[in-house]
This record gives structure tokens, sequence and C-alpha cells, in this order.
């Protein structure tokens, strides 16, 4: 799927795996957040994900020019996983904005598991 953004003098394209990628990048950043999660279809198993398969956790949507980003990620335990998603959502949406000159209309937190970190 791709955003398009159109002016007078062209058109500009941007495919939702860049933005995916970035989106990714910036929560990654965020305070609380260990990182991206994938859940295994075979088994249920929610595993951490590496920095370069980022957008595995990640799903970008368009609908009238507008994006829909949804984080499947994994928090650090003891935080307060409201304190961070309200951090995520404010920081993603504002960068991404700035980013790619799209409305980020919603952002959606699925916590998929907690981790200790020493």
């Amino acid at each position: 799927m791709k955003c398009r953004i159109s002016n007078q003098i062209g058109e500009i394209v941007i495919d939702t795996e860049v933005i995916a990628r970035f989106a990714g990048t910036i929560a990654i950043e965020c305070f609380g957040i260990v990182g991206m999660a994938a859940i295994s279809m075979k088994d249920g198993l929610v595993r951490l994900l590496k920095r370069d398969s980022l957008t595995h956790g990640i799903n970008v949507s368009v609908e009238d020019n507008r994006l829909t980003i949804d984080f499947h990620v994994i928090v650090v335990y003891g935080v307060s996983i409201s304190a961070v998603s309200d951090n995520l959502i404010e920081t993603v949406k504002y960068k991404v904005e700035q980013f790619t000159g799209i409305e980020v209309e919603k952002i959606n937190i699925f916590v998929e598991g907690v981790r200790v970190i020493d």
C-alpha cells in the first residue's frame, strides 16, 4: 500500500513499509519499550524482534490519505503501560506527521508481553 501526496509540481509516493520502519525506529527509542513483538501463528508464542525486522511488529494502513498504525510491543516490567503507551502515541504521531506530511488518524498499541531488564 502507498500514500500519495500531490502538489503543483508532481506527486510523492511513500510506501507504507518506509513509514513502518521509521515508526519502529522511533518506538524502540521510547521509554519503557523493549521492542516490537511477533506472534507465531502455529504455536501462539510471542517473540522479540531484532532491530532489522521491526516492521513485522508494525502494521501501517492508509485510508483517505490518513494513516493508522498498529504496534505490537513488549514493554519493560514494572512501568506504567498507560504512560508508556501515551508517550509512544504522542511521539510517533508527531514525528511521523513531520516526516511524511500525512495525518496520523489512529495509533493502536497491542502489548504482547513484558520483560525484566537488567
